[in-house]
């Protein structure tokens, strides 16, 4: 993981390249998602002034297993709301995050597992640089929870940017 001395390294060698480069942030509800956004917008800034800033975030998709039998159409619609509109929510504060800082954004949001879905769009939307957030867990919590960052270091086919906030 990339401590703020390696951080800022990323930001100038990305700085010195063509302004032309498409980065993605994923973003969630997490307060470190939140850092690591504000963390671009104040590094990469001179890479927001012709592309905008891509925005995405996965919505899990629904377990309806756990349920005896068929899911009703009701409860699924109801999910899908929901999901719809923590999407929204996600994305109203990035871009008010994003505006505060004169940046112009595209959002882009998917359903599945969060992991997968952002390496997929890494290679749907021909991200250049992905910026991720990290919670920062412990060995164990990793093992059994997964790491978001940890996946998308190893498999999306572009750089990415796992952004810690210093403790």
């Amino acid at each position: 993981m990339a401590e703020e001395g390696e951080q800022s390294k990323v930001a100038e060698e990305v700085q010195e390249s063509s302004s032309k480069v498409a980065i993605m942030v994923a973003v969630d509800e997490s307060e470190c998602s939140t850092y690591a956004l504000n963390w671009a917008l104040d590094n990469l800034r001179h890479c927001f002034l012709d592309t905008p800033l891509t925005i995405f975030t996965a919505q899990p998709a629904a377990d309806y297993d756990y349920l005896y039998g068929v899911a009703n159409q009701d409860l699924m619609d109801s999910v899908r709301g929901y999901q719809k509109t923590a999407a929204a929510a996600i994305f109203a504060k990035a871009k008010e995050i994003c505006a505060s800082h004169g940046v112009t954004t595209k959002t882009v949001t998917a359903m599945g597992d969060p992991k997968e879905a952002i390496c997929e769009a890494v290679e749907k939307f021909n991200i250049n640089l992905l910026v991720v957030g990290n919670h920062g867990r412990g060995v164990i919590s990793r093992a059994f929870l997964g790491s978001v960052s940890n996946y998308c270091v190893h498999h999306a086919k572009c750089p990415v940017l796992v952004v810690r906030k210093a403790a």
